[in-house]
This record gives C-alpha cells, sequence and structure tokens, in this order.
C-alpha cells in the first residue's frame, strides 16, 4: 500500500469523562472533539454516522453536478440501529435523503443516491458486510 493510500489521525484525552480533541496529523486539518458521553461533542457512534452522511452527501452533489443538475438543497438523515449486548456495533444503518434542485427529477436523485451508496461511499463500504444498509429519496 503506498502512502499515499494512508490517512492518520490523532486524538489527546482532554484529561477529564471520555473526551478526546483529534484530527488529522496535517497540521492544516482542523480538529473535532469526540466525546463518549456524548456531551461536549459527538460521540464516536454519531461520529461515524456523520463520516457516512457527509461521504455520501459530497459524492451525491459530485454525480449530480455531472449530471447538470443544480442542487439547490440536500439534506441527508441517517439513523444507526445498534445491538444491545456487546459491541454495540451497527447493525442497520438508513438513509434519508431529502433533495431540491433545478433539473433535477426522482430517476436523476435515485441513481446519483444508489451510486454513492452502492458503490462510490468509501466510509459505507468500510461497514462490516453484514450491516443493512436502506436509503430513502425524497425531492422536496
Amino acid at each position: 500500500m503506498s502512502v499515499s493510500n494512508q490517512r492518520s489521525v490523532r486524538v489527546t484525552w482532554q484529561g477529564h469523562g471520555l473526551r478526546f480533541e483529534g484530527g488529522g496529523t496535517q497540521p492544516e486539518t482542523p480538529s473535532i472533539v469526540v466525546d463518549g458521553d456524548g456531551e461536549k461533542g459527538p460521540s464516536p457512534m454519531i461520529t461515524l454516522l456523520l463520516a457516512a452522511a457527509g461521504c455520501s452527501g459530497a459524492d451525491v452533489v459530485l454525480i449530480l453536478q455531472k449530471m447538470r443538475v443544480t442542487l439547490t438543497a440536500l439534506r441527508i438523515d441517517v439513523t444507526g440501529t445498534r445491538r444491545d449486548t456487546e459491541p454495540r456495533r451497527y447493525t442497520a444503518v438508513r438513509f434519508r435523503f431529502e433533495l431540491a434542485g433545478e433539473g433535477l427529477d426522482m430517476a436523476k436523485a435515485e441513481r446519483a443516491v444508489g451510486l454513492s451508496i452502492e458503490k462510490y461511499c468509501s466510509v459505507v463500504a468500510s461497514f462490516a458486510p453484514d450491516i443493512a444498509v436502506e436509503h430513502e429519496v425524497v425531492l422536496v
């Protein structure tokens, strides 16, 4: 594996609770707070859903641009269902994409979302293969 294919992060415990601050190891990378208690920042499991939403959203924007759609709104809700026992990992993840734009129809929206979720989103592709991933597309 080449170095260009590697990504690195560093988190540092903030000295109390389950709070960590971190980001990419490059100096210009902004940092975030990840809080295992969910008080001062998103928890690690919420951060994973945020990463999936951000990744798929970026794909959808780029795909629709290539389709010559002028996107005017995009909202993504992601819900994860976790196991009751340890490890309390996700067993299912459901995306709801709400989109609006000039030149946008349901066929283009479904195509863009489907390509992201099923082919391009590296975060979703990194999920365990037994996680059920579903999506819904709504034009607003």
